[in-house]
């Protein structure tokens, strides 16, 4: 698939939670511009194999890695896994997420470790592995969620996950940029595949309803602000969050 006319010919990609969903839409988007991709999955398997074959069909190519990013040891062990293999990194993404919200007074510490986990401290680990071995022209794109610009009740712990990743992209832009390095975010709405296929049918009416296109967005439609971001016509473009949710409200 790499050619000298691909924008990322010979470049070297990790996403996270490229099993499914967003992810891999933008798995196979970096792949079609001639990076070679790392799948990660934590759970999925299956998913993470598919992803890997679909790239593969392309004339692309990717290896599948497992790990809890919420444990700093398993992030080092796949980092490892990618020096061993590639040599090198480039891009990174950080698309692993998870959702979960309730009433605040029902707030129970399991599902605040795990969203904490997954979707803090995991892009936390990983940006850190990174940065290590990034070099000039390196890419950390970070997915937030609108829901971290407009919550809704039961929302609360996500929302400020999300926001999170926010202050570590304009704190890690302004750190790595003296390195040629470029940290950006991208804000998906609700997107299918992805979360939103998991949402009750009367939050996802609302989400369509948000947006004066009268519909939610597509993992394609994200994964190509992502691949904008990855390439080198973004090289002036750090610190910046990108909302990409059809000027919903919601």
């Amino acid at each position: 698939m790499a050619n000298e006319g691909m924008a990322l010919a010979g470049r070297v990609a990790l996403v996270t939670g490229a099993g499914r969903g967003i992810g891999r839409a933008i798995a196979l988007r970096l792949a079609r511009d001639g990076a070679r991709l790392i799948v990660h999955h934590s759970a999925s398997a299956a998913g993470a194999a598919e992803s890997c074959a679909m790239i593969a069909d392309a004339g692309g190519e990717a290896i599948a890695l497992r790990a809890d990013i919420a444990r700093r040891e398993d992030v080092k062990a796949m980092f490892a896994a990618i020096d061993h293999g590639f040599g090198r990194l480039d891009i990174v993404v950080n698309s692993a997420g998870v959702s979960a919200g309730g009433p605040l007074e029902q707030v129970e510490e399991d599902q605040l470790e795990w969203l904490l986990g997954v979707n803090l401290r995991g892009p936390l680990f990983v940006a850190s592995e990174a940065a290590r071995r990034l070099g000039e022209g390196g890419r950390i794109i970070n997915l937030s969620s609108s829901l971290a610009k407009f919550p809704i009740a039961g929302s609360g712990i996500y929302s400020a996950t999300k926001a999170a990743l926010e202050s570590f992209t304009e704190s890690w832009a302004k750190e790595l940029g003296a390195r040629g390095i470029t940290v950006n975010t991208v804000i998906p709405g609700a997107t299918a595949p992805g979360m939103a296929e998991r949402t009750l049918a009367q939050w996802r009416a609302i989400f369509e309803k948000a947006s004066p296109f009268g519909r939610i967005g597509t993992a394609v439609e994200i994964a190509e602000v992502v691949a904008f971001l990855a390439s080198p016509a973004a090289s002036w473009v750090s610190g910046a969050h990108i909302l990409a949710n059809g000027a919903a409200n919601a």
